[in-house]
């Protein structure tokens, strides 16, 4: 439970959105099909394994809620390997709430939908980035 904590500090306290100058990178949608509730909004982040978890995304963004679906574009990123986590910020705090007894209060979800209990880990969140533009669907 520290290490969800620790990855939802890091995630909503380095929440920035970034840019790349390599204008050949491949592009990623990433859709959430079924967001709880249209208050607030839903914030993603782009990682790679070197700070999936531990540091900074590569790149962040946020996306507001339209009839329960939220949608953001990560641009430019070069070929490897990466992993996406996503929050429902509802109350709009940058951040995610926790219940007394350490459980997130807020629904959250990795790429490739793999919902164990416990926090996300990088070997079921990871895919791979080749020379193909992307697109993914992460339930929450």
């Amino acid at each position: 439970m520290k290490t969800l904590a620790l990855l939802l500090a890091l995630f909503t306290s380095n929440f920035i959105l970034t840019a790349q100058d390599n204008a050949k990178g491949i592009t990623i949608t990433v859709t959430v099909p079924n967001v709880t509730g249209s208050e607030g909004e839903v914030l993603f982040a782009l990682y790679d394994e070197n700070t999936f978890m531990k540091a900074a995304p590569i790149q962040a963004a946020k996306s507001e809620i339209e009839n329960g679906v939220a949608k953001v574009t990560f641009t430019n990123i070069p070929a490897g390997e990466y992993g996406i986590t996503c929050l429902h910020d509802a109350n709009g705090n940058g951040r995610m709430d926790f219940e007394a007894n350490g459980m997130p209060k807020e629904n959250y979800g990795v790429s490739n939908n793999n919902m164990s209990y416990g926090p996300p880990m990088w070997g079921d969140a990871k895919f791979e980035v080749g020379n193909e533009d992307l697109a993914f669907e992460i339930r929450m």
